[in-house]
Protein backbone atom coordinates (compact mmCIF):
# COMPACT_ATOMS: atom_id res chain seq x y z
CA UNK A 1 0.00 0.00 0.00
CA UNK A 2 1.21 3.14 -0.65
CA UNK A 3 0.08 4.65 2.54
CA UNK A 4 2.17 2.03 4.37
CA UNK A 5 5.42 2.87 2.48
CA UNK A 6 4.61 6.76 3.22
CA UNK A 7 5.05 5.71 7.24
CA UNK A 8 7.83 3.87 6.93
CA UNK A 9 10.03 6.55 5.57
CA UNK A 10 11.90 8.14 8.03
CA UNK A 11 13.22 11.13 5.92
CA UNK A 12 12.67 12.79 2.72
CA UNK A 13 15.62 10.86 0.91
CA UNK A 14 13.55 7.57 1.99
CA UNK A 15 10.56 8.90 1.11
CA UNK A 16 11.86 9.42 -2.73
CA UNK A 17 13.96 6.68 -3.33
CA UNK A 18 11.30 3.99 -1.63
CA UNK A 19 8.12 5.74 -2.07
CA UNK A 20 8.24 7.67 -5.46
CA UNK A 21 9.10 4.73 -7.81
CA UNK A 22 6.08 3.27 -5.94
CA UNK A 23 3.84 6.37 -6.99
CA UNK A 24 4.67 6.51 -10.39
CA UNK A 25 3.76 3.12 -10.82
CA UNK A 26 0.55 3.57 -9.05
CA UNK A 27 0.00 6.42 -11.33
CA UNK A 28 1.49 4.87 -14.72
CA UNK A 29 3.47 8.14 -15.27
CA UNK A 30 6.83 8.84 -16.74
CA UNK A 31 7.91 11.04 -13.86
CA UNK A 32 7.39 11.34 -11.13
CA UNK A 33 8.84 14.08 -8.37
CA UNK A 34 7.84 15.35 -4.58
CA UNK A 35 9.36 18.44 -3.71
CA UNK A 36 9.68 20.61 -0.21
CA UNK A 37 10.31 24.50 -0.86
CA UNK A 38 12.42 24.69 1.88
CA UNK A 39 14.93 22.60 0.54
CA UNK A 40 15.32 24.40 -2.97
CA UNK A 41 17.78 26.57 -1.90
CA UNK A 42 20.35 23.22 -1.80
CA UNK A 43 20.01 22.43 -4.95
CA UNK A 44 22.63 23.99 -7.18
CA UNK A 45 21.80 26.72 -9.10
CA UNK A 46 21.07 25.96 -12.68
CA UNK A 47 18.27 23.33 -11.19
CA UNK A 48 17.41 26.61 -9.18
CA UNK A 49 16.70 28.38 -12.30
CA UNK A 50 15.10 25.95 -14.00
CA UNK A 51 12.49 25.33 -11.39
CA UNK A 52 11.85 29.20 -10.46
CA UNK A 53 10.65 29.27 -14.06
CA UNK A 54 8.52 25.62 -14.46
CA UNK A 55 7.11 26.58 -10.36
CA UNK A 56 6.35 30.31 -11.32
CA UNK A 57 2.93 31.28 -10.65
CA UNK A 58 3.16 33.83 -13.22
CA UNK A 59 4.36 31.20 -16.16
CA UNK A 60 2.79 27.67 -15.01
CA UNK A 61 -1.28 27.61 -14.24
CA UNK A 62 -0.67 24.33 -12.70
CA UNK A 63 1.45 26.02 -10.26
CA UNK A 64 -0.94 28.47 -10.26
CA UNK A 65 -3.70 26.38 -8.99
CA UNK A 66 -2.11 24.91 -6.63
CA UNK A 67 -0.81 28.05 -4.66
CA UNK A 68 -4.52 29.69 -4.93
CA UNK A 69 -6.80 26.22 -4.16
CA UNK A 70 -4.32 23.69 -2.59
CA UNK A 71 -5.91 20.85 -4.29
CA UNK A 72 -4.60 18.16 -6.89
CA UNK A 73 -5.04 19.80 -10.36
CA UNK A 74 -3.78 17.98 -14.13
CA UNK A 75 -2.81 20.60 -16.50
CA UNK A 76 -6.61 19.90 -18.48
CA UNK A 77 -8.68 21.40 -16.16
CA UNK A 78 -6.41 24.57 -16.19
CA UNK A 79 -5.79 25.74 -19.50
CA UNK A 80 -6.55 24.18 -23.22
CA UNK A 81 -4.10 21.66 -24.93
CA UNK A 82 -2.35 23.94 -27.45
CA UNK A 83 -1.65 26.66 -25.10
CA UNK A 84 -0.28 24.04 -22.74
CA UNK A 85 1.74 22.88 -25.71
CA UNK A 86 3.02 26.54 -25.74
CA UNK A 87 3.53 26.61 -22.04
CA UNK A 88 5.35 23.21 -21.85
CA UNK A 89 6.99 21.81 -25.43
CA UNK A 90 8.17 18.61 -23.64
CA UNK A 91 6.86 15.63 -25.02
CA UNK A 92 7.13 13.54 -22.11
CA UNK A 93 5.49 16.57 -20.08
CA UNK A 94 2.14 16.30 -22.68
CA UNK A 95 0.14 15.39 -19.49
CA UNK A 96 1.06 17.16 -15.92
CA UNK A 97 -0.70 16.17 -12.70
CA UNK A 98 0.06 17.63 -9.13
CA UNK A 99 -0.77 18.12 -5.79
CA UNK A 100 -0.30 19.85 -2.76
CA UNK A 101 1.75 19.22 0.17
CA UNK A 102 0.09 21.39 2.97
CA UNK A 103 1.31 22.86 6.67
CA UNK A 104 -0.62 24.80 8.96
CA UNK A 105 -2.54 26.17 5.75
CA UNK A 106 0.25 27.06 3.70
CA UNK A 107 1.63 25.31 0.77
CA UNK A 108 5.26 23.55 1.50
CA UNK A 109 5.62 21.29 -1.25
CA UNK A 110 4.50 19.61 -4.65
CA UNK A 111 4.33 15.86 -5.75
CA UNK A 112 4.25 15.79 -9.54
CA UNK A 113 3.47 13.15 -12.17
CA UNK A 114 4.06 13.55 -15.82
CA UNK A 115 3.09 11.35 -18.87
CA UNK A 116 3.82 11.19 -22.51
CA UNK A 117 1.79 11.88 -25.09
CA UNK A 118 0.87 8.50 -26.24
CA UNK A 119 -0.50 7.73 -22.68
CA UNK A 120 -3.66 8.40 -21.61
CA UNK A 121 -4.49 11.62 -19.84
CA UNK A 122 -5.20 11.78 -16.04
CA UNK A 123 -8.21 12.04 -15.14
CA UNK A 124 -10.98 12.46 -12.13
CA UNK A 125 -10.34 9.08 -10.37
CA UNK A 126 -6.62 10.23 -10.25
CA UNK A 127 -7.15 13.13 -8.60
CA UNK A 128 -9.25 11.62 -5.96
CA UNK A 129 -6.17 8.94 -5.68
CA UNK A 130 -3.97 11.93 -5.36
CA UNK A 131 -6.08 14.06 -3.30
CA UNK A 132 -6.42 11.53 -0.35
CA UNK A 133 -2.22 10.69 -1.01
CA UNK A 134 -1.63 14.59 -0.36
CA UNK A 135 -3.37 14.16 2.87
CA UNK A 136 -0.78 11.26 4.22
CA UNK A 137 2.31 13.47 2.58
CA UNK A 138 0.82 16.78 4.34
CA UNK A 139 0.66 14.60 7.97
CA UNK A 140 3.81 12.76 7.37
CA UNK A 141 6.17 15.49 6.62
CA UNK A 142 4.74 17.66 9.61
CA UNK A 143 5.39 14.97 11.91
CA UNK A 144 9.00 14.13 10.09
CA UNK A 145 9.86 18.20 10.47
CA UNK A 146 8.71 18.06 14.44
CA UNK A 147 10.71 15.02 15.17
CA UNK A 148 13.44 16.50 13.54
CA UNK A 149 13.31 19.77 15.09
CA UNK A 150 13.12 18.72 18.71
CA UNK A 151 15.82 15.85 18.02
CA UNK A 152 18.33 18.70 17.06
CA UNK A 153 16.67 21.20 20.13
CA UNK A 154 17.22 18.64 22.87
CA UNK A 155 21.27 19.09 22.41
CA UNK A 156 21.32 21.96 23.04
CA UNK A 157 21.75 23.20 26.82
CA UNK A 158 19.94 25.61 29.04
CA UNK A 159 22.69 28.36 28.20
CA UNK A 160 22.46 27.79 24.72
CA UNK A 161 18.61 27.96 24.60
CA UNK A 162 19.20 31.66 26.83
CA UNK A 163 21.69 32.68 23.89
CA UNK A 164 19.03 31.84 21.50
CA UNK A 165 16.41 33.60 22.95
CA UNK A 166 18.55 36.64 23.10
CA UNK A 167 19.63 36.34 18.96
CA UNK A 168 15.80 35.90 18.60
CA UNK A 169 15.61 39.49 20.23
CA UNK A 170 18.44 40.96 18.04
CA UNK A 171 21.14 41.36 20.77
CA UNK A 172 24.44 41.43 19.39
CA UNK A 173 27.25 39.15 20.69
CA UNK A 174 28.65 41.54 23.05
CA UNK A 175 25.06 42.66 24.64
CA UNK A 176 24.04 38.98 25.03
CA UNK A 177 27.22 38.61 26.57
CA UNK A 178 26.67 41.41 28.68
CA UNK A 179 23.49 40.16 29.65
CA UNK A 180 24.54 36.43 30.20
CA UNK A 181 27.46 38.00 32.02
CA UNK A 182 30.19 35.70 30.00
CA UNK A 183 32.35 37.18 27.22
CA UNK A 184 31.68 38.07 23.86
CA UNK A 185 33.88 35.41 22.39
CA UNK A 186 31.91 33.20 24.96
CA UNK A 187 28.95 33.90 22.77
CA UNK A 188 31.14 33.62 19.29
CA UNK A 189 32.05 30.12 20.00
CA UNK A 190 28.67 28.39 21.28
CA UNK A 191 27.00 30.34 18.06
CA UNK A 192 29.21 27.96 16.62
CA UNK A 193 28.13 25.06 18.52
CA UNK A 194 24.73 25.82 17.96
CA UNK A 195 24.85 26.23 14.50
CA UNK A 196 26.12 22.71 14.09
CA UNK A 197 23.72 21.60 16.21
CA UNK A 198 20.64 22.83 14.40
CA UNK A 199 22.13 22.08 10.92
CA UNK A 200 21.90 25.73 10.47
CA UNK A 201 24.37 28.64 8.70
CA UNK A 202 23.77 32.12 9.86
CA UNK A 203 21.68 33.58 12.89
CA UNK A 204 18.74 34.21 10.82
CA UNK A 205 18.26 30.71 9.80
CA UNK A 206 18.18 29.24 13.37
CA UNK A 207 15.82 31.94 14.62
CA UNK A 208 13.54 31.01 11.73
CA UNK A 209 13.87 27.31 12.70
CA UNK A 210 13.28 27.69 16.46
CA UNK A 211 10.58 30.39 15.77
CA UNK A 212 8.80 27.90 13.44
CA UNK A 213 8.42 25.07 16.27
CA UNK A 214 7.85 26.83 19.46
CA UNK A 215 5.33 28.92 18.54
CA UNK A 216 3.28 26.77 15.75
CA UNK A 217 4.52 23.17 16.40
CA UNK A 218 5.06 22.93 12.60
CA UNK A 219 7.46 23.77 9.16
CA UNK A 220 5.77 26.46 8.31
CA UNK A 221 7.78 29.02 8.88
CA UNK A 222 8.35 32.67 7.52
CA UNK A 223 11.37 31.78 5.95
CA UNK A 224 9.60 29.17 3.83
CA UNK A 225 6.95 31.57 2.95
CA UNK A 226 9.85 33.84 1.71
CA UNK A 227 10.74 30.83 -0.14
CA UNK A 228 7.31 30.03 -1.86
CA UNK A 229 7.39 33.41 -2.85
CA UNK A 230 10.64 33.21 -5.09
CA UNK A 231 9.77 29.82 -6.37
CA UNK A 232 5.74 30.38 -6.74
CA UNK A 233 5.63 34.22 -7.40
Amino acid sequence: MLFEAINQAHNEQELRSQVVPKLGEYFTTKKCGIFFFDQLRLLDRKLQKILEIALSIEHNPVARYLVERHTPVHEALVTSPHVWRMICPRSDHWHVMAGPIVSQGKLVGAIGFTREQKMTAFDAQNLADLSALCLHLSIWNATMRSQSYNFKCDRLTPRELQIAELVALGYTNAEIGHQLWITENSVKQALKRMFRKLEVSSRAEMVAQLAAFTQHSSPATEQSNLMLNTYLG
